[in-house]
């Protein structure tokens, strides 16, 4: 689906906004503390999630220095927890691989939308940019681009890299942590329900078209019916077909917008 930045409001009606006055008048550094601060909710479920991705991956036979490689050099939680478990069911390397990439698909789409904002970006801040580009990351700070769009490109970045430095670190703290205390995690403590309700709170605001409807409910119903395939083949599939019923149904009413 192709990004379309939200209309440039009136810029004496935007200042009026007191909210958007702030916004306007941070510092990159009380940007970059304000990116923080909207990050920390995030923390309910990023701790357990990677707390729980540590607990996997070593119940899985990896050692700490290749589930840190995960988190680390990946750092995309949903691909990870794939790829390991497709590993534990000992499917094809290019199974995993595939897969992995399927799932992380979504980045993509990330990506695009955030051209109109840090597509002006100096290469070196897009090359950090696109390492911490996560759910978390993207979902606070597309609302946030939206809902001022007069932000100034050094005050875009700064308020990304409080967001990211908030969820990437504790990512990798509790990964580690979780995969030293392994086995020894009381098997009542249901860490699991941290990965569902993660992508609910990212994705159910992010639903406000009928073309993000379209790819979100043609990607459930077709993951589901395909869940009996072997490997997670299923998802592969649902995945790439939900992006394309988002990408039609958003091409067939542009003329009717328009």
């Amino acid at each position: 689906m192709s990004p379309t930045p939200e209309p440039r409001p009136d810029p004496a009606q935007e200042t009026a906004d007191p909210i958007t006055a702030r916004a306007l008048a941070r510092t990159p550094l009380q940007a970059f503390w304000h990116g923080m601060w909207q990050s920390l909710p995030f923390l309910i479920v990023i701790v357990p999630f990677s707390l729980l991705f540590g607990v996997v991956a070593s119940e899985a036979g990896l050692d700490l220095a290749q589930i840190m490689g995960f988190s680390v050099l990946v750092l995309a939680g949903a691909s990870q927890f794939t790829a390991v478990q497709l590993m534990s069911d000992n499917a094809p390397a290019i199974i995993v691989i595939l897969s992995s990439l399927a799932v992380n698909l979504r980045m993509a789409m990330y990506s695009a939308s955030l051209v109109p904002w840090l597509g002006d970006a100096p290469a070196k801040h897009k090359a950090w940019l696109s390492y911490v580009l996560v759910d978390q990351s993207y979902a606070l700070s597309i609302q946030h681009y939206e809902r001022h769009p007069r932000l100034s490109m050094t005050q875009r970045l700064a308020y990304f890299a409080g967001c990211a430095v908030l969820i990437c670190v504790p990512w990798m703290i509790a990964t580690a942590v979780g995969a030293i205390i392994g086995q020894s995690m009381p098997e009542g403590i249901a860490l699991d329900f941290a990965m569902p309700i993660t992508f609910l709170a990212m994705i159910a605001p992010m639903l406000r078209t009928v073309a993000h409807m379209a790819a979100c409910f043609t990607s459930i119903v077709l993951a589901l019916v395909l869940a009996g395939l072997p490997s997670g083949l299923g998802l592969l599939i649902a995945s790439p077909l939900g992006m394309i019923a988002g990408a039609v149904v958003e091409a067939r009413m542009a003329p009717k917008e328009a």
